[in-house]
């Protein structure tokens, strides 16, 4: 056996180990007559490499507790398997459970209702009624309503019938196909981009649970794409029950021209909040107007919001009086794909009409520039579909603290704002439900897997209340024990960088410092470094922890984790510091984070690595080109290479704009770009400096991906190798950009982990 072949085995061990660990990704917890008993389900998942697919599992404890000691988490012994489930929703009472079996490769799509004891309706959607429900954190929405009689839901909308023809020439339009004719294409339906390409277009449906009868909701418009459904409460006066949903314009091309931009990780994509009548009170209402010509047909979706740009993740208080919603109105305002958020209701009336105007009130309002320690703004990538405390009026929230994650409270009458996880925690913590007034979360760090904390309110001397959070023995911990032993001899923290020398044209929050987390192992002055930079370039590393992460540390490397400026987390104004500078802004923030870990004697300057995805990839390219004598190797997964390439391939070419020339880009983006564009667009990429990289460079990329088509990659190293580079390139034909199929990302870390230590010992 050779030395690498060895390698490789020692560490494909290793990385089993972190692989099989499993994780929560979701939580309900459902009440019960006994005020001090609640129930807890939670849905697990746990990668099977060999079926190259994720394993998913629910497990459920009783939570018996008292005022005064720590709560008792009573498990049950075993979880329980769901093969086939894409995904679970529980009724508001936890009284039935919602089962969803999306079809593949042309099966129908299964509901099932299931009760405390058996499975109470069965349903079996034929593909001409709906496709496969949409899971994803966009589209997604499963509601159901109060009385549990009807669940609302998003689906992909069933395809057109195509044009047929048979040995006579057109035959017309045709659904079947059969051994004496053959289906066209007909015309070519845009779709959102990355991971929406095979997806059809999202639209409302509602099932009464009943009768199993399935309906479309109508008054739509063809020029929306619809997702996060919720239902309005009942009206006092027994009027109709109108559904709420966001719908998203398809009318998103250059110069206001009909095209739908890539959505998967762009908040800025324009949305509102829609009201529609539910479609079987619709029913009710035409057939009982028949023969009244006055009378309208069909009822239209009403737009709630459209005075402010972007409405979503919309949430009723428990009493049904206030909708409450996020918007993303910064970054569709600006062109930054992500941005800080802000918080908003509407005083909902008891008797709604569709033409009753409504108005929108702050709660929280975008924070520009924090000061020191203070609230940096709202950066919320989900909402809890119950997030309501007991009083009713009190949010918890889960949001972006500069480079942790923390929990909020948020009192949305009077907008109090509270960080209730610990205030002075590196930890990142995450709420994943709320118990009457406690909260269920999770708290975990680059070297720990995530810990079970159950938070309460503890009345202190001066009549306030103070949040105590419990550790919840559970059976997950023997699993994630294996891996704190892997990680015994690391620390971590977060450092506070300075800015050095910034440029006179900056905004004050531009200048704050910015942070890198740092893992490091023992004796870690002595230990190679890998530089490890998140995509985006709004996105965000948190101090949180992450499976490749933490396997990397394990092999024996310390982790310099930057969060350049532009990262979200850090207040508005630095998140915007960056559009227009890329490929020198961040490139220089990265270096000043290396600058600083070896002036203060952490590190060994001589044993650098670098590793990035997407933007990560761009800056890791632009490190060994711009600085070819710091970094010893380096790899990039789907890097954006070569700016005035994307432009012309990618699902998100307004995000080139952006980037390149800043917020006024979208005044200059077209499918035509000019001469002067593409030579900036080139100027500012990595591809620019490949002419002066030394480092080997693993390439990794994803064969499928539509956001950093594999073009950009290709040809940065095929240009590297003309000038006698090396590189190795590693395709993952099935894979987006993620490159988060099980065991394409086991394979690209190992390979990772395996170049790294090649070129650092």
């Amino acid at each position: 056996m050779d030395a690498m072949t060895s390698e490789e085995t020692l560490q494909s061990k290793l990385l089993q180990e972190f692989t099989n660990v499993p994780s929560i990704d979701s939580a309900w917890v459902f009440n019960t007559n006994n005020e001090n008993k609640s129930t807890a389900m939670y849905s697990i998942s746990q990668t099977n490499l060999l079926a190259n697919k994720k394993r998913k599992y629910i497990l459920f404890s009783h939570i018996m507790r008292n005022d005064t000691n720590s709560p008792d988490f009573q498990w049950s012994p075993f979880p329980i398997q769901m093969g086939g489930v894409s995904v679970i929703i529980p009724s508001p009472s936890g009284s039935k459970l919602l089962v969803v079996q999306n079809g593949e490769k042309g099966s129908p799509t299964k509901l099932e209702i299931v009760s405390q004891s058996h499975v109470v309706k069965e349903i079996h959607i034929a593909q001409s009624v709906h496709g496969p429900l949409y899971t994803d954190e966009w589209f997604h929405g499963i509601s159901w309503n109060q009385e549990e009689t009807f669940i609302a839901y998003i689906a992909e909308e069933s395809l057109a019938p195509k044009p047929a023809f048979d040995d006579s020439g057109y035959k017309g339009s045709s659904s079947e196909k059969d051994c004496n004719n053959w289906k066209g294409h007909g015309d070519w339906d845009e779709d959102w981009g990355e991971t929406y390409s095979k997806k059809g277009r999202p639209s409302l449906f509602v099932l009464d649970i009943a009768s199993g009868e399935i309906q479309p909701a109508k008054g739509i418009s063809r020029s929306l794409s619809v997702g996060q459904v919720v239902w309005a409460p009942p009206s006092s006066c027994g009027r109709q029950t109108y559904l709420i949903f966001v719908g998203w314009l398809e009318h998103n091309g250059f110069q206001n021209t009909p095209r739908k931009l890539g959505i998967k990780y762009c908040s800025n994509r324009p949305c509102s909040l829609y009201a529609i009548l539910c479609p079987f009170e619709e029913s009710d209402v035409n057939n009982a107007q028949v023969g009244d010509a006055k009378s309208d047909s069909a009822s239209v979706a009403i737009n709630l919001t459209p005075s402010i740009s972007s409405a979503f993740f919309p949430r009723f208080s428990k009493d049904g009086k206030l909708l409450v919603f996020l918007s993303s109105n910064r970054a569709v305002d600006s062109g930054a794909h992500n941005a800080t958020d802000s918080l908003h209701k509407i005083n909902w009336p008891s008797d709604w009409k569709t033409d009753q105007r409504l108005d929108i009130a702050d709660v929280v309002p975008i924070v520009i520039c924090p000061q020191d320690g203070c609230f940096p703004g709202l950066y919320c990538s989900s909402v809890l579909s119950d997030p309501w405390l007991s009083d009713q009026c009190t949010m918890i929230l889960t949001s972006a603290w500069r480079s942790t994650e923390v929990i909020l409270s948020i009192n949305v009458l009077s907008g109090e704002l509270t960080r209730i996880s610990p205030q002075n925690s590196e930890y990142s913590w995450s709420v994943l439900a709320v118990d009457r007034h406690n909260v269920l979360a999770v708290s975990s760090s680059p070297i720990d897997p995530p810990q079970i904390k159950y938070g309460r309110q503890v009345p202190s001397k001066d009549q306030t209340c103070t949040w105590f959070w419990d550790e919840v023995n559970n059976p997950l911990m023997t699993a994630n024990n294996k891996i704190k032993a892997l990680l015994s001899h690391h620390k971590f923290s977060i450092l506070k960088v300075p800015v050095i020398n910034p440029c006179d044209d900056l905004s004050d929050g531009g200048k704050l410092p910015f942070e890198a987390i740092f893992v490091s192992c023992k004796d870690s002055s002595h230990k190679p470094t890998v530089l490890v930079l998140h995509g985006g370039p709004h996105s965000l590393s948190v101090s949180s922890y992450s499976k490749t992460s933490a396997f990397l540390a394990s092999l024996g490397f310390n982790l310099l984790i930057v969060n350049y400026r532009g990262t979200p987390g850090f207040g508005e104004e630095a998140l915007q510091s960056l559009p227009g500078k890329v490929g020198s802004q961040d490139v220089q923030d990265c270096l000043t984070a290396l600058d600083y870990v070896i002036k203060e004697g952490l590190i060994d300057a001589s044993k650098v690595a670098v590793v990035g995805i997407s933007h990560g990839g761009f800056l890791t390219t632009h490190l060994i080109g711009q600085a070819p004598d710091r970094f010893v190797v380096a790899a990039a997964r789907n890097p954006v290479c070569n700016l005035s390439l994307m432009i012309g391939t990618t699902d998100i070419p307004d995000w080139c704009y952006a980037v390149a020339c800043g917020t006024e880009g979208r005044k200059y983006a077209s499918e035509s770009p000019s001469l002067d564009h593409l030579r900036l667009f080139y100027e500012k990429s990595p591809i620019a400096h490949i002419s002066k990289v030394k480092a080997p460079l693993l390439m990794l990329l994803g064969g499928a991906d539509l956001r950093v088509p594999i073009s950009n990659g290709l040809q940065y190293s095929r240009a590297l190798r003309e000038r006698g580079g090396e590189v190795r390139i590693m395709m993952f034909p099935e894979d987006i950009h993620e490159i988060n199929i099980p065991q394409s990302d086991f394979e690209s870390f190992l390979n990772i982990g395996v170049w790294f230590k090649k070129h650092l010992s």
